[in-house]
């Protein structure tokens, strides 16, 4: 089994500018795609899990998510990180057609199982990175070894407020580029 690190969208590889979904209107966090690449090249798979509330609330359609997603896939192999697919999940829809119970929208952790049953992934080997305290629970519900918080663009500190050991983080960074730079450094 292959081990992964499971990135969060908003916040974590794209600055965080509510409900993004035009290519135009995404902006990477810096040194974000060289994080990512340097991932890649240290044998890790890279899978995007991210809820997005925007197209269960209507503010644009799965087309629009789709086009965004296939240009971000895109750009991730343009610079050295391929990525096997993003996994959206659309919570609370008010959205017909999208109204589901589900066991996949963070908190909960069925996006990470379906991705490590779809690409062989191995949960406990695996890391999560989230800004927020429902990736880290997220991770813990689907078994991932490790899970750290990073700061997300429009919060001062990588817990957003929030006490890293209360929220089940094996710890907390500035951005994902600091993480990696620490994995690849320490190995943790």
């Amino acid at each position: 089994m292959k081990r992964a690190v499971f990135l969060d969208r908003d916040g974590v590889i794209n600055l965080d500018r509510a409900y993004v979904h035009r290519w135009e209107d995404f902006e990477f966090v810096p040194r974000a795609l060289e994080a990512a690449a340097r991932l890649s090249t240290a044998g890790w798979t890279v899978v995007v899990v991210t809820n997005q509330s925007g197209l269960a609330r209507g503010y644009f359609t799965e087309e629009d998510y789709q086009a965004l997603s296939r240009r971000k896939v895109e750009t991730f192999a343009a610079h050295g990180a391929p990525i096997p697919t993003v996994y959206p999940h659309h919570p609370s829809s008010r959205v017909a057609a999208l109204a589901m119970d589900c066991d996949c929208s963070k908190p909960t952790p069925g996006m990470l199982l379906h991705a490590t049953r779809e690409h062989g992934l191995s949960p406990a080997e695996s890391i999560m990175i989230g800004d927020k305290p429902s990736d880290i629970a997220a991770a813990r519900a689907a078994g991932v070894g490790r899970a750290y918080l990073v700061a997300s663009d429009n919060e001062r500190s990588p817990t957003g407020g929030a006490d890293e050991e209360a929220v089940g983080a094996d710890g907390a960074f500035a951005s994902l580029a600091d993480y990696v730079d620490h994995l690849l450094a320490h190995g943790g």
